[in-house]
């Protein structure tokens, strides 16, 4: 091996996996942001529901994005300590990853759901 492509530099490269799967949390409260954001008019009247409604669903793809990344934290650092000294570990881990990603999947879900809801109730 030379100097330039050491024994341990595929590690390097799997330990990135992680930080790939938590930035993906992050545009699904993006989408959320914008989805919100496009759906209210400075011309119409905005309801105490919709509100409610646009909090709850910010709130349910916050706090599942924070579960998930939280889950993603953990998984992560357990794994690629153990991928130092076992190599097969790499598989299970982005595995465990994926589960832990659909936790943030399910809050956008909801968040999404939320948001249709809310041109259903006019006010005036």
């Amino acid at each position: 091996m030379s100097e330039l492509c050491p024994p341990y530099a595929p590690f390097f490269g799997f330990a990135g996996v992680t930080f790939a799967m938590s930035g993906i949390i992050a545009v699904y409260g993006l989408v959320v942001s914008v989805l919100i954001a496009g759906s209210i008019s400075p011309t119409e009247p905005y309801s105490l529901f919709g509100g409610f409604v646009h909090l709850g669903a910010g709130l349910s793809c916050g706090m599942t994005g924070l579960a998930a990344g939280y889950a993603i934290g953990i998984v992560g650092d357990a794994c690629v300590r153990a991928y130092l000294y076992e190599s097969r570990v790499f598989v299970s881990m982005v595995l465990i990853l994926i589960f832990a990603e659909v936790i943030g999947l399910y809050g956008l879900i909801v968040a999404l759901i939320l948001n249709t809801s809310v041109g259903d109730v006019y006010c005036g």
